[in-house]
């Protein structure tokens, strides 16, 4: 008993040396927080995160393509496939439609080449190679992969609008390089290429496609470090003569002669613009060819971002998720303009030098909810360009944006929830943009006659045999009007406050009291037929990505008149209990959709992302804290497969950075946040003006989970909320973690959230 008393006694000393030693090697190198990240995280399962070389929201995501063989490759690479066909410029990360891949870039060497991107039942007729992560490596604005079949090193980094490729051939005198303008990703389709050659060393042209985005536009250069032996030209796998070539599927090869180990760098310049505007944006961003130069660049880009939230945790693995995390919300919204401030509107028109950067990807119904506030405490400088793209996308289409892609509006997803992003920088106190304009834009899309609204307006709800997914469109609509008429309310209109408050409360007449479900509604009197909670997807859906039981607490804006219609306190959370372990069918279809489980609490999806945190409003913070533990130690790994569903463009990650540090913003323009159960150990926000917000986490443990008490700027704080405007102030909160839930902290009423 001695003897194993003493073991276990080492064990123990050599763990506790070993979290000290992490600790001190964290301090130690926390100016270097890029070795955190492990960009391989999320690329398998349903991650469908980017892989690949950027800077922090850059236009170019400059990484591998492979063959898309389904739903998982929607980002273009999935880390089960060992096939590549190429290196393209840009990139969706977590998004569950795949588009872009432009100008997509092959090395190769070998007469047998053919000009087809893969052939599985021919192989030795596609320019693919296969590839294997042992020879691969992938870091913050770098990506390296050994092309097998060629013998070819491939390196890639990238600046903001550039990517920049070196490539290590074997002696060859057939060395090539492949630029195809055909391949997209997923649906993405070319309708009109492009290319010419500019001199023996540099190409250039254009890709017009379709896919989600049904009108894409992207000019190229293209700069070699060596000239071409020679230059052929394809439409499709037929060869043209000539020094220019325009069709659909055009294709160039440059032939070069290489020695052993020669590198052969590429510069490629993208442009939303022109021609001209991609030449101009490589002598702007990456004049010269020193390659380790622009990748130390763009490695310094990531760590001055990421520097602006320093945390210790407890171990190595929790540091990777949390820093990969905060990678992964800095991939968009990108840059959707030139160097020069050029940029091409949703109009199709070209916007000269524009005194804002110009953006795009704008996956709005998922990053309202926690991406975009996180935005608002790391990234105030970015948030008024967000919301001033937003205001020109108003004046260019007539309405905010929707789901916004590449200059083109999707209408993908429910709701115009651009209006929560907008009413929360404003009432946080942005005025970067012009807030007269940002009202008028709210209020003519709030008041449009499109996706339901007349049906909104003129009866209180939409009716579910008219449109699909008239639930969740509906739900959506209450929280972006509740967050309108806090707008209202602050700019002293009271005509609009009262119009669109009750709006914003609309989305109680979706709720069937009958059944304790919010469900389809035909008429004021009459709900749809059959009625099954479980159920996602069928014929006459009414919900998006989702079922009644995660659609029920869809009202963050109101979570008190939310109870009340549960039938209060006790009933509510008796059925937020159930939500937790009530099992069902949710049907074969959904089983993309909804993911990340717990019950039918689906954390893959973003509409069930509040809902952990609503126990704050019934005085049981405790119910809180087990279960974002269990959701953040249990749904996020530091493993291919480390997301349970879509990144969906950062939200997922939003979610996971703000939850470890210990609050969540549940009312997504209410200026606070809910307290959880912090993971971190410690965390330091930078914030402008030289400011910084201290967080200390006592007696943290996979056990002592429960916050006892919070200690505010050296004032006891009693309330399971914390303000915006408080930490933007500055100053330092201690919170100290115990075992068991505390009796008394975050129980009163006057503690729980504030009424709005």
């Amino acid at each position: 008993m001695i003897e194993k008393n003493y073991t276990k006694a080492c064990f123990a000393l050599l763990w506790l040396l070993a979290l000290g030693g992490f600790a001190r090697a964290q301090q130690k190198d926390s100016a270097n927080l890029t070795r955190f990240v492990d960009p391989y995280i999320g690329t398998g399962f349903h991650g469908h995160v980017f892989l690949g070389a950027n800077v922090p929201f850059g236009a170019v995501q400059l990484g591998p393509t492979e063959v898309t063989r389904g739903w998982d490759w929607c980002s273009g690479y999935h880390y089960s496939d060992s096939l590549l066909i190429g290196f393209s410029h840009t990139h969706l990360s977590g998004t569950g439609i795949g588009d872009l891949g432009d100008i997509l870039v092959m090395p190769a060497t070998g007469e047998g080449m053919q000009q087809e991107k893969d052939m599985p039942k021919a192989p030795k007729s596609g320019y693919y190679s296969l590839f294997s992560h042992r020879q691969e490596k992938a870091a913050p604005g770098y990506y390296e992969v050994l092309l097998k079949r060629y013998g070819i090193k491939a390196r890639l980094t990238a600046s903001e609008r550039v990517g920049f490729h070196q490539y290590t051939f074997p002696a060859s005198a057939d060395a090539r390089v492949l630029i195809d303008l055909e391949t997209g990703i997923g649906w993405d389709s070319p309708v009109d290429t492009y290319i010419e050659k500019v001199n023996d060393s540099t190409l250039a042209g254009y890709r017009f496609s379709k896919g989600w985005a049904p009108d894409q536009r992207i000019y190229f250069t293209a700069v070699f470090s060596k000239r071409f032996r020679s230059l052929q030209l394809f439409d499709s796998t037929e060869a043209k003569n000539g020094g220019r070539l325009k069709g659909v599927k055009v294709r160039a090869v440059a032939f070069f002669t290489t020695t052993a180990n020669e590198k052969i760098y590429v510069k490629v310049g993208i442009s939303p613009v022109g021609i001209q505007n991609s030449a101009a944006n490589i002598s702007a961003e990456i004049p010269g060819w020193d390659f380790e130069a622009v990748r130390r660049n763009a490695d310094l880009a990531w760590n001055k971002e990421l520097q602006k939230l320093r945390v210790t945790t407890i171990s190595p693995a929790r540091s990777r998720i949390f820093y990969t995390a905060l990678y992964h919300t800095m991939i968009a919204p990108s840059a959707f303009n030139d160097h020069n401030g050029d940029y091409r509107g949703t109009d199709m028109n070209v916007y000269p030098k524009a005194s804002f950067t110009n953006l795009t990807t704008f996956s709005l119904w998922d990053t309202y909810r926690a991406a975009h506030p996180l935005f608002t405490l790391l990234q105030p400088q970015r948030v008024n360009d967000m919301i001033n793209t937003m205001l020109a996308i108003y004046q260019q289409q007539g309405k905010l944006p929707i789901w916004h892609l590449m200059g083109n509006e999707t209408n993908t997803m429910p709701g115009n929830s651009a209006i929560p992003v907008i009413a929360d920088a404003y009432l946080k106190g942005f005025r970067g943009f012009d807030v007269k304009l940002a009202y008028e834009a709210m209020t003519r899309t709030a008041n449009r006659n499109e996706r339901g609204l007349s049906f909104v307006k003129e009866l209180g709800f939409i009716p579910a045999d008219t449109m699909v997914e008239s639930v969740a469109m509906g739900l959506e609509y209450s929280i972006d009007d509740w967050c309108l008429a806090q707008v209202a309310k602050a700019m002293g209109n009271q005509k609009d406050y009262e119009q669109f408050s009750r709006r914003g409360a609309y989305y109680k007449n979706y709720f069937d009291p009958s059944v304790g479900f919010m469900r389809g509604k035909l008429s004021a009197t009459e709900w749809r037929v059959p009625f099954d909670p479980f159920i996602s997807r069928h014929m006459k859906d009414d919900f998006t990505e989702g079922n009644a039981w995660q659609y029920t607490w869809l009202a963050p804006q109101d979570v008190y008149g939310l109870i009340q219609l549960q039938g209060g306190e006790q009933r509510f959370t008796q059925k937020l209990d159930s939500l937790f372990i009530v099992k069902g069918n949710l049907g074969k279809e959904a089983s993309g959709d909804i993911t990340g489980l717990i019950g039918q609490y689906a954390h893959g999806n973003e509409p069930s992302h509040h809902i952990t945190y609503l126990y704050a409003w019934v005085g049981q913070p405790w119910k809180t804290a087990d279960k974002v533990r269990f959701i953040m130690d249990s749904l996020y790994t530091a493993m291919p497969g480390g997301l349970c569903g879509n990144e969906d463009v950062g939200q997922m990650s939003a979610w996971y950075v703000l939850s470890a540090l210990g609050f969540y913003p549940v009312n997504p323009a209410g200026g606070y946040y809910v307290f959880g159960s912090p993971l971190i150990n410690s965390a330091v926000l930078q914030l402008p003006g030289g400011k910084s917000f201290s967080i200390r986490v006592l007696n943290n443990s996979a056990q002592n989970k429960y916050i006892q008490s919070i200690v505010l700027n050296g004032m006891p704080w009693k309330k399971t909320y914390i303000l915006h405007s408080t930490i933007m102030a500055g100053g330092t909160i201690t919170i100290k973690m115990g075992n068991k839930p505390s009796p008394t902290w975050g129980v009163a009423a006057a503690d729980r959230p504030p009424h709005q």
